[in-house]
């Protein structure tokens, strides 16, 4: 009798266990699911209090890492190709202009009276001496008109070569790599509208090719950032994808504005000025294109916080009348809006 009690009370608190685990299996499978429907972007839910935004107006990501390691951080090639044209020309010419000052302290040091033809008045003339000896070495010109002489000098002077030939050939990859790299040249708008579309309104902004190239099949998408409150107080940022009147185009001849129409499935519904403040929001762009020079996918980003977005405002018709027989646009107009009343 006691064991079939035991065993009948077994069985219960078996089958209470096995109703709870059932119920947190449910309910672990449903904040899964939520959490696969939750729109991400990358850069996760958790915020800084302070005024940031994700995505620079340049399309570069507003994110640090601290503690990596420093070879990481530095990323020396892909900071070479990216780095504007001035920054890397710049860079170049104090490479050059530093190993040469380098080597020629080096046959200095080794004896100015090894290099036959050095200039012998005064220290100076033979440091531009061995400077400009050192600069025909390294490019492998050779005047001719110094030579060295004597083992260590010559030695320098080989060392020097191969650094040379290996120095061009890095800097010729370099010129190659910025050349061939395809970048797509848009340009948005410096500001996005809030303004009315058919019978409703939209939230707008505008691209254009700045370049005489072709690009195919672009592709844009436009997702919307903001802070929302937790049933406890917590906050968390949250993502929505913004569906847009026309979201590609097989052309890209001409200017394009893209327009996400408010409508009552819209999260931008309702919103106001204030409101698009006090939730931070920020409206992150991704384009993607061809580039039918490099027949190459190239991207372009950008964001528009909300003091970027204009209300009661449309763009202003790029065409310019003035000009007959083809189709014209006055790049001067591009960020142009004149003011019109919101529909209601």
């Amino acid at each position: 009798m006691n064991f079939k009690r035991t065993g009948i009370g077994s069985a219960t608190k078996s089958g209470l266990s096995s109703g709870k685990r059932t119920l947190a299996s449910h309910r672990n499978s449903t904040l899964v699911e939520q959490e696969e429907k939750r729109q991400d972007l990358g850069f996760g839910t958790r915020i800084n209090s302070s005024y940031a935004r994700l995505i620079n107006k340049d399309g570069s990501f507003n994110v640090s890492r601290v503690h990596a390691s420093f070879w990481h951080r530095l990323n020396l090639y892909h900071r070479l190709i990216t780095m504007s044209w001035p920054k890397f020309l710049l860079l170049v010419f104090a490479a050059y202009m530093t190993v040469n000052a380098i080597f020629s302290i080096l046959y200095l040091l080794a004896g100015p009276e090894y290099l036959k033809g050095l200039p012998e008045s005064n220290t100076g003339n033979r440091f531009w001496g061995a400077f400009f000896f050192s600069a025909q070495t390294l490019t492998t010109v050779g005047y001719g008109h110094v030579s060295p002489s004597g083992y260590l000098t010559s030695a320098i002077a080989a060392f020097e070569s191969m650094i040379g030939l290996l120095a061009f050939a890095l800097a010729t990859g370099l010129l190659y790599g910025r050349f061939s790299r395809p970048i797509a040249h848009v340009r948005f708008s410096r500001n996005a509208v809030f303004g009315p579309y058919l019978d409703v309104n939209a939230w707008m902004f505008r691209i254009i090719n700045q370049r005489s190239n072709q690009l195919i099949d672009v592709e844009v998408e436009v997702s919307l950032s903001q802070l929302e409150t937790k049933p406890d107080g917590t906050p968390f940022r949250r993502y929505y994808l913004l569906k847009l009147e026309r979201s590609k185009v097989n052309f890209f001849p001409a200017n394009w504005t893209l327009v996400h129409p408010i409508t009552e499935s819209s999260p931008l519904y309702g919103c106001t000025p204030e409101q698009l403040e006090e939730s931070d929001a920020e409206f992150l762009i991704l384009l993607r294109a061809v580039d039918d020079t490099f027949s190459q996918m190239v991207h372009a980003r950008t964001s528009y916080r909300a003091d970027e977005v204009l209300w009661g405002r449309k763009f202003r018709s790029m065409v310019d009348s003035k000009t007959s027989g083809n189709y014209s646009l006055d790049m001067d107009t591009f960020d142009d809006t004149s003011e019109v009343p919101l529909n209601s």
